[in-house]
């Protein structure tokens, strides 16, 4: 198949291959005598699992491990399961972080009238200013 048919098997994009390919995380595939890459299921199955890394949110060198801990047979499962552990660890940061930003947004929210004044609690907070009274 080529490279438009992998991206929709896969569900990744031709300009991703091309990316994934040449950074070194996909192997080049094999290629036509007019110079056409081909693949297969088996390429097709190797995007697929880093389409769903990446959905999963693991980086472009996250996943690369990943990948060569799934080909490797003889890999301890524990591997796995740290690197998914420390993932957790980081995605749980990340939400406290946003939780963190709508309590903050909210609240700024709630301070602006919405109104016809220029005064702006929102603005004010962007700048830096030191917040005013009655707001």
């Amino acid at each position: 198949m080529n490279i438009g048919e992998a991206a929709e098997q896969s569900g990744v994009s031709a300009k991703m291959i091309r990316y994934y390919e040449q950074i070194g995380l996909v192997s080049a595939p094999r290629r036509t005598d007019s110079n056409y890459r081909v693949y297969g299921d088996d390429e097709v199955h190797v995007l697929r699992f880093i389409k769903r890394a990446r959905t999963l949110g693991f980086s472009v060198e996250e996943t690369g491990t990943l990948l060569a801990l799934w080909r490797d047979k003889t890999r301890a499962s524990a591997e796995v399961r740290d690197i998914a552990s420390t993932h957790i660890e980081a995605l749980e940061t990340k939400i406290a972080e946003l939780q963190g930003m709508v309590k903050t947004l909210s609240h700024l929210v709630h301070c602006c009238h919405g109104d016809n004044r220029p005064d702006c609690p929102i603005l004010d907070d962007l700048a830096g200013a030191p917040a005013r009274k009655g707001n």
